[in-house]
């Protein structure tokens, strides 16, 4: 008799293809938290799960999940029709997306309802057997979004959630991994090489082996803030705002590049004083890979969308070639020129102080210009690199709140 061929059906089996990393953890737990690198397979992990619940559910079932996510757009893009979202992965079972009522709908009657860290009163009332929360990391109200959802996860015997997630150091992570009823999985990127294109992890291996960031996207650790950086995370997040009073006046900060290039980063922060005196960081709009055109208009883009006042753009490395191609996107933008004459740290200082003293709030998250202050100290670099990010916040709160000091000087073009 011929030996049954088992391949084809272990080849679709989780429990044999994925990795022992991305099998959910044997024993009592509330949170499975998965900490891990760009590419480290953390997404399909997750929406495997889901779908294992669906499963076991049986044929007739009342499962409700939630499925939590930094924006709308991406719990689609990610977590629902990525590639290694939730109907890619359904084998044999594969729920319907209802747009309008954002919820999936599997042929059993189970559910899956989709909701937005920007809109943490959407969570209060549904309830849930299971959640999933994808980049926690970067949510904007992580913690009100997250304890909305804590009251919603009550239903049947044994309420969990997993939490999938690039690991930065913010309040709600770090809490997480503290509690007990946590259980916690790293992974590394380079653990999932088989599914990611050749010579990728050789390329950021090279530029970011060893690196605070590298540590961070690539190998999945949990950075805490540098001793010596001038801005700390924890206070960062008890200063943001999400209604800002009335603005008296709105700049836009520029640190153009240095060079052109796909690592080229143009340094855009958008900041607006309240009529009290305190000022609103409103917005990071800043590019990266961009040619001189595009982070111009972008700069163009930014001052419109926020009826700013002013746009201040620094001009140490291309001099009246920044006035020359903002003027070539629009004629009539107000640019008034900065040139810096001291280091970066001593410029940042006074404004580091402004946050100590409560003068300056964020209108909502803004990671990337985040990592970059906590990240920066007396080296004048932030992860090894060129803050462009935290130039242009340094340029737009020094020309609202500080210009009169002296330091760094502001003039006219």
């Amino acid at each position: 008799m011929k030996p049954f061929d088992f391949t084809p059906y272990l080849l679709t089996d989780w429990a044999f293809q994925g990795r022992v990393s991305q099998q959910p953890p044997a024993g009592d737990w509330r949170t499975w938290l998965m900490m891990g690198g760009r590419g480290s397979g953390k997404t399909r992990a997750g929406a495997e799960w889901v779908q294992a619940l669906v499963k076991a559910a049986g044929p007739r079932s009342d499962l409700r999940i939630a499925l939590v996510a930094e924006t709308l757009g991406d719990a689609r893009e990610v977590m629902i029709d990525g590639v290694s979202g939730i109907c890619r992965v359904a084998r044999g079972m594969v729920p319907e997306f209802e747009v309008t009522r954002r919820r999936l709908v599997w042929p059993n009657g189970a559910m899956a309802q989709v909701f937005s860290s920007e809109d943490p009163e959407s969570l209060r009332g549904p309830q849930f057997h299971y959640a999933w929360c994808d980049e926690l990391a970067k949510w904007r109200h992580a913690e009100e979004t997250f304890d909305m959802l804590q009251f919603g996860l009550r239903l049947g015997d044994d309420p969990r959630q997993i939490v999938t997630t690039t690991p930065r150091p913010v309040p709600i992570l770090k809490r997480l991994m503290a509690d007990p009823g946590t259980r916690l999985t790293r992974m590394k990127t380079e653990e999932n090489s088989a599914n990611l294109a050749p010579g990728f992890l050789a390329a950021l291996a090279d530029r970011y082996g060893g690196s605070r960031l590298g540590r961070q996207e690539l190998d999945g650790e949990l950075m805490e803030d540098r001793d010596d950086a001038l801005w700390k995370r924890e206070r960062l997040e008890a200063l943001t705002v999400r209604f800002p009073g009335t603005l008296a006046r709105i700049v836009v900060g520029v640190d153009p590049p240095s060079g052109s290039g796909a690592n080229s980063c143009c340094g855009i922060v958008v900041a607006g004083i309240e009529e009290t005196g305190r000022a609103v960081v409103l917005g990071d709009c800043s590019v990266e890979g961009m040619s001189p055109a595009g982070w111009a208009r972008a700069v163009v883009t930014a001052y419109r969308r926020f009826g700013a006042d002013r746009v201040v753009a620094e001009i140490n490395q291309g001099g009246d070639m920044v006035a020359s191609v903002l003027a070539s996107i629009d004629a009539t933008l107000p640019v008034t020129a900065v040139r810096a004459t001291r280091g970066k740290f001593l410029r940042a200082e006074p404004v580091a102080a402004l946050y100590e003293q409560g003068r300056v709030m964020h209108a909502g998250r803004f990671c990337a210009l985040e990592d970059q202050m906590c990240d920066f100290g007396p080296d004048g670099l932030s992860g090894g690199r060129s803050p462009d990010r935290l130039d242009a916040l340094v340029w737009a709160l020094t020309a609202l709140m500080l210009d009169r000091a002296g330091e760094p000087r502001v003039r006219g073009v």
